[in-house]
Formats: structure tokens, C-alpha cells, sequence
């Protein structure tokens, strides 16, 4: 069966048998869902936040997971109704990096080229790279994900590895200076 219909163009009785029923679409699509929350113009902020609390208890997982995969879409779901200034802008910013750190660890995925993160999307309507895959580190890349713990990058997208590199050949030669001298 098919919805056949925008999400967001649905009312909040039309959401709830959607969330009750939403095994039977085959073309259900939970990130959809979320997105339209925030875009429907037939639903009031407290229906909103109701529908976004039914959502979230019906796809917990996946509300976790969208933080990693559109974190602008959940940060933007998260506050949904709160007035925030830049300190809590910031902090709530700072909570959804850790926490993207976390799923990356306990997921055990190395790499960070999915989401928003795998397509350029610099904001301009005009720009003809827009939508085009990319990989993580080019210079074309927009939103990119960096922690604390990343090791440095130099301008071509790789690692600098020349800098280990000297530092293993300097402490190697010392190293045998000292076993030729014995």
C-alpha cells in the first residue's frame, strides 16, 4: 500500500494513524516524517511537539541516529518551541557532537560519509555542485563532522603524515646510533 501523498500536507489525526500504521506504506519514509514535522503548515506548534514525542517513541532508535545522519533536522526538532539564546545554541551544538562521537564508537564506523555529510550543500540555489556526492576531507566539502580527538589535516584532505614520519627517522637514528656505539 501506498501513502500516495506529501507528509507534509497530512493533519494530526492523519500523522497518528501514519505512526500506528506505518508498517503497511511501502513508500514510508522516517526521515520524511520528521522533516515534515517541522514544514507542515497545517499543524500549531503544540501539536507539533506531540506528534514529535508520538514519533519519537515509535522510532527511538532512528530519533537517536538523526543526529548523525541531519543533526540541523534534530537540533531543530529538539528545541521545537523553546526560545534559545547563543549560549544554549552552543551548548546544545557541543551535546549533539559528543553525542555523535558516542554513536560512532559504539556503531564502530570509521568512516563519516553519510547524511548531510555526503553531499555538497553549500546553501546557494545556484551552485551546480549541489547534490553531487563527495568524499569527506575534499575541498569542496561543506558541513564537515570534526571532534576534539581527530588528528591533524592538512590542506589536501589527507593526513599529515610527513611530520610521524620524521619523528620515527629521527628517534630510528638515534636509536641505532646508540647500538653501533655499544
Amino acid at each position: 500500500m501506498k501513502l500516495n501523498r506529501r507528509l507534509n500536507q497530512l493533519t494530526e489525526a492523519d500523522y497518528r494513524h501514519l505512526l500506528i500504521n506505518y508498517r503497511r506504506y511501502t513508500d514510508f519514509n522516517s526521515l520524511g516524517l520528521f522533516r515534515s514535522l517541522l514544514k507542515n503548515e497545517k499543524l500549531n506548534l503544540e501539536q507539533q511537539i506531540c506528534l514529535r514525542d508520538a514519533a519519537t517513541e515509535v522510532f527511538p532508535r532512528f530519533y537517536e541516529f538523526l543526529q548523525l545522519k541531519d543533526p540541523a533536522t534534530f537540533f531543530r526538532l529538539s528545541t521545537l518551541g523553546q526560545e534559545l539564546n547563543i549560549a544554549d545554541e552552543r551548548a546544545a551544538w557541543k551535546e549533539i557532537g559528543r553525542t555523535q562521537q558516542r554513536i560512532l564508537t559504539e556503531k564502530r564506523i570509521r568512516h563519516r560519509n553519510f547524511g548531510m555529510y555526503s553531499k555538497h550543500n553549500c546553501g546557494y540555489d545556484t551552485c551546480p555542485l549541489n547534490g553531487i556526492m563527495i568524499r569527506q576531507g575534499t575541498r569542496i566539502a561543506e558541513g564537515v563532522m570534526k571532534f576534539n580527538t581527530d588528528r591533524r589535516i592538512c590542506y589536501g584532505g589527507h593526513f599529515d603524515h610527513r611530520a610521524e614520519q620524521r619523528r620515527r627517522e629521527r628517534k630510528a637514528w638515534a636509536n641505532q646510533r646508540n647500538y653501533l656505539e655499544e
